[in-house]
């Protein structure tokens, strides 16, 4: 091994140690007793995210039947969430928990990417820059929200919780003796006190092992906070000052030696561990409430991934030959829309992006049915002067801005112009494991009229032409579906069959080159609605139940399934729910074809790419890229939707059905196992599930069940790797991304193709290639620069993906990275409120209150520096809320705020959320006097059932108080 490859272990080895001692466990311990950041994630956004449904579900009157405590899954908050009858319905928890895993592994990286920097992991005292991570990263996730960037929130999101969690292990808040969360950290309003400067010495030396009393005395006493310093490399701390703790601080042997921390159950501070990890709970629950009250409910539930649909997208080709295809997309995407509006299964959200050439875009994505209804009633077919147009370019758009795990489908005739991103889209592909299906039309044949002309120009989409789209669709696990435009129709059932609820892949498997072959699937008691799709050109096949009974190809209605064909498309649609166990379908056919089968099930999984990093206690973080050929592969897999499933293998297998690896299972506990699988050859592979599922009332045994993932696993001789140091940049910033590439193999010294694309067209310059010479280490370095245009809307979510190719073109590895583009906030004061008038007219008696109403009226500004108030929401009561605006003294804007409830909802509390997302709460209480007020104003009577008025000496004057309560 090479000087250079040697140093490059050593400094991956140096983090990993680094990793495994410096907060919180990321994300697996094997001591059964501590506490990861990985669960107190999980536990915080399940408990406040059934909070927020309770409150929901109570303000529209309905039972919420789920107690919420630290034993909730995803899959019991996904049930107790739902509004309506769950018992005749499929629910699937799997984008959920998508959801959390994304929050918790990003959490995790916060480990790798800033392992080295004091202020995420609040050491070394550094309260004030650990506070601004965290403010300025909240503000990044509102941001991101307001302008429907949930995904990007959501990744920012993991990375601030993490450097919240780790103030209660890293510093002295529990040994202070505070029960509650640090509510300072996320109000950047308020000052940080009791601060220990850095004269003031914090710690003793630890007697023999034990740390237990290590603090001084007189800092407790005190009150002053404190957090241990820590350093890899050097011994050096101010005098008297706590060290962080463990064999690798090397501060801690120095007087005052030991530690603080509460890391886990064996730390220094070990004792108090679970005490920390209930507080970090309790704050990152403090800190999800006031994310809630900015950006509203339902946005805060997209934000956290709950949904019980996934989206609709379309990608469409609307050059002049296409507007057959545009109008059987708006036929199949309305009909998905009427069907299901109101339902369970209305579709969560609805992105749409046109493209021809030389435009596209722009993307539209809106949660609003009607809004996407408008949007592609406006697409008309028009122009196209050359044959090919820029498919792939509209597709990056959708691949970046949909949900991972979403289902894209594509609309065209013609050759992608841009196919020089196919890398790019693979990457994408792989990255965010959506599936991408090509709806293509008349692929023999087909004419497109150009602009201005009179006459027709004929052209073919070439079969080389479709292999782009077919190998696109091969990665994502989708399918290229070719057919005549009078045949679309037919074919789009595919796109209705995706949008129901909780659909899951069975089986499949893709040949080519096509041969012969007989392939075996398992329907399992759970499945409903069993959909087979074929693809390919000529062929012949046999489908056999697990009773032995056949139906053939030729028979388009027969006793197993109803047929329907179009164009290389065969759909089997299974006539019965209930024949379980195995099926077997044989092919005949020389050519290449593919088979896909997919059913309704609560039961799924979903999987990460995750690596190891060496230690003392070990641990792993996401693996962005390939596995490398030849290495170990390592996966996170959770398995939803029923508590009594019994995973029995996990297998890693060829796509052509030549290979399969049997990867090694290790339960974490909760549905989550750490699949190991050794020396993972070059080639592309899918990942398969099989087990057992008792949760049967009908059955006295358990059924057997396999599930199958559709994205590809590929493996690659090349490895890029690059790290962004910060998950923000401002406007009209210039952004530097270094990355490094390489072979695994020493000896491959050569030139390797480099493609940077960004998914916002924003101007960049990176090296086309980099040459690895002889004695180089194997590695080469470049950098990528990105110029953020002065005019990016703050919130905006960027993608850039960085993709290295050998000289060979036969081997492809990637680097995405995603970052959000967020204007520096400087207003941090909360919007002011002012009570202007009260009323008092509420009656004593509470048989009255039903007739009597209740008034206050409040200004609430934001102050003349202030960026101006966003939304002012009633949080309880039930009381009607106006608002209007007036220009104050001083010229800044007062928002008028009148509130009216009847005297039987005698309390109001108001949300009032400025501009940035900064937050307060405003409550009022109507509250009784026992004696008169004075009269100011006209004689106020009250007339009792009988009709005779009472003097105000035998009334119970009801006074109006508003107070200002500011959380």
């Amino acid at each position: 091994m090479t000087v250079g490859r040697s140093l490059i272990l050593l400094m991956v080895v140096v983090l990993s140690l680094l990793n495994c001692i410096y907060c919180f466990k990321p994300l697996f311990v094997f001591d059964g007793k501590s506490i990861t950041h990985r669960v107190i994630t999980q536990r915080a956004v399940l408990r406040k995210t059934a909070e927020v449904c309770r409150d929901i579900a109570a303000s529209e009157g309905r039972d919420f039947s789920l107690t919420i405590d630290d034993s909730l899954t995803a899959g019991m908050v996904q049930r107790a969430c739902s509004s309506g009858d769950t018992s005749a319905s499929l629910l699937s928890s799997a984008i959920f928990q998508t959801s959390i895993t994304d929050m918790y592994l990003n959490n995790a990286a916060v480990d790798v990417v800033f392992s080295v920097s004091e202020v995420h992991h609040f050491d070394d005292e550094t309260f004030l820059g650990g506070r601004d991570i965290i403010t300025a990263g909240v503000s990044a996730v509102k941001a991101s929200v307001k302008l429907g960037k949930f995904v990007a929130g959501r990744l920012t999101l993991g990375q601030v919780f993490h450097t919240l969690q780790d103030f209660y292990s890293h510093s002295n808040w529990v040994e202070l003796g505070n029960k509650a969360p640090y509510s300072t950290l996320i109000k950047p309003d308020q000052p940080l006190e009791n601060l220990a400067d850095i004269n003031t010495p914090t710690c003793r030396n630890c007697t023999g092992e034990s740390c237990e009393n290590n603090l001084r005395p007189d800092l407790l006493q005190q009150g002053l906070l404190t957090s241990g310093y820590f350093n890899l490399f050097s011994s050096e701390k101010p005098p008297g000052k706590c060290s962080h703790g463990g064999f690798f601080d090397r501060t801690s042997r120095r007087d005052p030696v030991g530690g603080i921390n509460k890391d886990d159950v064996g730390s220094s501070h070990g004792p108090l561990h679970q005490e920390a990890a209930d507080l970090a709970v309790d704050a990152t629950m403090e800190l999800l409430e006031d994310i809630r009250v900015a950006v509203g409910d339902k946005n805060f539930l997209r934000l956290m991934g709950l949904s019980q649909s996934s989206v609709l997208c379309f990608v469409i080709d609307t050059t002049g030959s296409m507007s057959d295809d545009i109008a059987e997309a708006k036929r199949i995407s309305f009909e998905i829309i009427d069907s299901k509006r109101g339902t369970q299964q209305e579709t969560s959200a609805y992105i749409l992006v046109p493209f021809n050439d030389p435009d596209f875009g722009p993307l539209i994505m809106t949660t609003d049915a009607d809004i996407f209804k408008d949007s592609i009633n406006k697409l008309s077919a028009s122009g196209g002067g050359d044959i090919p147009e820029l498919s792939l370019s509209g597709l990056q758009l959708a691949l970046t801005a949909a949900p991972p795990s979403s289902e894209i489908f594509v609309f065209t005739d013609a050759p992608a112009k841009d196919s020089y991103l196919k890398s790019t889209i693979t990457a994408l592909i792989e990255s965010t494991k959506s599936v991408v299906t090509f709806m293509l039309t008349d692929v023999l044949a087909s004419r497109r009229r150009r602009r201005g002309a009179q006459r027709s120009t004929s052209r073919s989409l070439s079969q080389s032409d479709a292999q782009l789209y077919q190998d696109l669709a091969r990665a994502s696990g989708g399918q290229a579906i070719e057919v005549t435009k009078s045949d679309l129709s037919i074919a789009t059932a595919v796109i209705a069959d995706s949008s129901a609820s909780a659909v899951v892949t069975v089986f499949q498997i893709v040949r080519n080159p096509g041969i012969p072959d007989n392939f075996t699937f398992t329907v399992d008691g759970s499945l409903r609605k069993v959909t087979l799709y074929i693809t390919g050109a000529s062929m012949t096949f046999n489908l056999t139940s697990p009773t032995g009974v056949s139906q053939s190809s030729s028979q388009t209605t027969g006793p197993l399934a109803s047929l329907i064909k179009a164009g290389n498309l065969r759909r089997l649609s299974l006539s019965t729910d209930n024949q379980t166990g195995s099926w077997q379908i044989s092919i005949n056919s020389n050519s290449p074809y593919s088979i896909k089968v997919i059913g309704q099930s609560s039961v799924s999984f979903v999987f990460y790419l995750v690596e190891a990093y060496e230690g003392a206690h070990g641990d792993f973080a996401l693996k962005e890229g390939r596995p490398i050929s030849g290495g170990n592969a390592s996966l996170l897999v959770s398995v939803t939707g029923s508590d009594t499933v019994k995973v029995s293998e996990i297998t890693l297998f060829d796509t052509s059905g030549t290979m399969e690896i049997n990867g090694s299972l290790q339960s974490m506990g909760s549905g989550n196992f750490l699949v190991t699988f050794s020396g993972v050859p070059a080639g592309d592979f899918m990942v398969q599930l099989k087990g057992e599922d008792s949760n049967s009332t009908s059955r006295s045994t358990p059924s057997s069940f396999q599930r199958q993932a559709s994205t590809q696993i590929k493996t690659s001789s090349i490895f890029v790797t690059s790290q962004m140091n910060t998950t923000s940049v401002e406007p009209g910033s210039t952004v530097s991304v270094p990355f490094t590439v390489g072979s695994v193999n020493d000896s491959s010294a050569g030139t390797f193709t480099v493609q940077a694309n960004n998914d916002r067209s924003y101007n960049s310059t990176s090296p086309s290639s980099l040459t690895v010479g002889a004695g180089s280490g194997g590695t080469a370095d470049g950098t990528v620069t990105l110029i953020v245009p002065s005019t990016a809307a703050s919130g905006t979510d960027v993608t850039l993906t960085i993709t290295v190719e050998n000289a060979a073109a036969t081997d492809v590895n990637y680097a995405v990275l995603r970052f959000s583009v967020v204007a520096k906030v400087t207003d941090v004061a909360r919007p002011v409120c002012q009570v202007a008038s009260t009323s008092t007219s509420c009656p004593s008696s509470s048989s009255l209150c039903a007739s009597s109403q209740w008034e206050f009226i409040a200004n609430v500004t934001d102050g003349i520096n202030g960026t101006g108030i966003d939304s002012i929401t009633v949080r309880q009561g039930n009381g009607t809320l106006n608002t209007s605006t007036v220009s104050g003294p001083g010229g800044e804007n007062i928002t008028v705020v009148t509130y009216s409830a009847s005297c039987c909802s005698q309390t109001v509390e108001l949300s009032v959320v400025d501009n940035v997302g900064n937050v307060g709460m405003c409550v009022g209480r109507a509250r009784e006097s026992t004696t008169a007020a004075p009269v100011t104003t006209a004689a106020t009577t009250t007339t009792s059932t009988g009709g005779l008025p009472l003097s105000l000496s035998h009334c119970l004057w009801i006074s109006v108080g508003i107070s200002l309560l500011w959380k």
